[in-house]
């Protein structure tokens, strides 16, 4: 659903204090939380460990996120599939890589069913293993606030899904919140990398959802810790 909500329907988070603004980039249920992230790893395995070199295309940015925090979330067909800016600051890169179609993992059961997922239980629990393989964008955003340092915002077509458009350019100031682009059919996912070392931590609301209902897109994601 590419459709915009009525502005009353998605307000933004209200800031507090000094605290630097980190919302929710997407309408979407959460999927995983992993910190300590590992430059590589095997993939192909159940547990389906993150391994930001393949994520990331290999890209030279993939350094400054190891050991840091991802945050992944499911957007449904019925979900609202536009993108927003999850910080305010600086786009210092965007890239996109064409991936697979349709692909899960094998070693995730198929007997059980999952009325979230287009595909049933397997396309959804594959959805760490997708991030490597399929289409996707990346978008990388330098905070204004140095407590956030770098983020990147990955997109990730699922199923038939590759169409990721971006709406924004490299070198240009985004406000936490606004616009950045859409995918325009189907269900999908994405992920939020943040650092290692700059205290991001996931709230709550969002860490006891998973598996379960949609975060508001705009509301409050992340705080930065002392």
């Amino acid at each position: 659903m590419t459709g915009h909500f009525r502005p009353h329907l998605r307000p933004i988070a209200a800031p507090i204090n000094d605290e630097p603004l980190i919302v929710n980039a997407c309408e979407s249920t959460p999927y995983r939380i992993q910190e300590d992230l590992a430059a590589r790893a095997q993939f192909w395995i159940k547990a389906q460990p993150y391994s930001l070199v393949d994520i990331l295309a290999g890209s030279q940015y993939y350094q400054r996120f190891v050991g840091g925090t991802l945050y992944q979330a499911y957007l449904s067909a019925l979900s609202y599939h536009r993108w927003h800016a999850p910080i305010s600051g600086t786009i210092a890169k965007i890239s996109h890589v064409p991936g697979t179609y349709f692909a899960e993992n094998y070693r995730e059961p198929s007997n059980t069913s999952d009325p979230v997922g287009p595909l049933g239980h397997v396309l959804r629990e594959s959805q760490g293993y997708i991030t490597e393989i399929a289409a996707r964008m990346m978008i990388y955003i330098e905070a204004d606030d140095p407590r956030i340092g770098l983020v990147c915002a990955v997109m990730v077509g699922m199923v038939e899904v590759s169409s990721c458009e971006s709406i924004v350019g490299e070198g240009q100031h985004v406000t936490a919140g606004e616009e950045i682009g859409m995918f325009h059919y189907g269900g999908s996912t994405h992920c939020l990398i943040f650092e290692k070392g700059k205290n991001v931590e996931i709230v709550k609301e969002a860490r006891n959802h998973q598996g379960g209902k949609n975060v508001p897109v705009l509301s409050r994601l992340a705080t930065v810790k002392a």
